[in-house]
């Protein structure tokens, strides 16, 4: 299993369950990713999305912990168990999770890999991914060149769980 992530400054990812700031690269990198695979991720991510639906040409599960919570064209799962049995179907290097703040958190200790976009700005933020730098069992693997869009300056990383 993979994570993928835009991080503003100090590892901010959303406000108000909404990105920090819109990225047509970024949203072209996270596509080309997980096009054809599986995503996961939590009720309110789902939420968020254009018309709170599922994304397209990728498998969708969402964690939920309302069992009655339906949603046409993704999986729902009530549990990290249930959710577990459901990915032993799937090769674990086509699964990404895609938030959010307590997903990520929840299952970033079972992820081999995380490509993380790191945005240089900063923005008001009340839901952060946990600093890679700082734990010891992650290591940076590739740092792309640096790019800018607008007012935005990134650059793609990946990091390796070595742990």
């Amino acid at each position: 299993m993979n994570c993928i992530v835009a991080v503003f400054g100090n590892w901010a990812i959303g406000y108000e369950n909404k990105l920090l700031a819109r990225n047509p690269i970024d949203m072209a990198y996270f596509k080309e990713k997980t096009i054809g695979k599986v995503v996961v991720m939590g009720r309110k991510t789902l939420e968020s999305f254009p018309g709170g639906l599922p994304l397209k040409e990728r498998t969708n599960i969402v964690l939920t912990t309302d069992p009655n919570y339906k949603v046409p064209g993704a999986m729902v799962v009530s549990s990290f168990e249930v959710l577990d049995r459901k990915l032993e179907k799937y090769n674990p290097e086509d699964v990404f999770v895609i938030g959010g703040e307590s997903v990520y958190k929840q299952l970033l200790p079972k992820c081999k890999k995380a490509y993380v976009t790191k945005v240089e700005n900063h923005f008001e933020a009340d839901t952060w991914f946990p600093n890679l730098d700082e734990l010891e069992d992650w290591e940076l693997i590739f740092q792309g060149e640096e790019q800018t869009y607008k007012e935005l300056k990134f650059r793609f990383t990946i990091y390796q769980n070595v742990g």
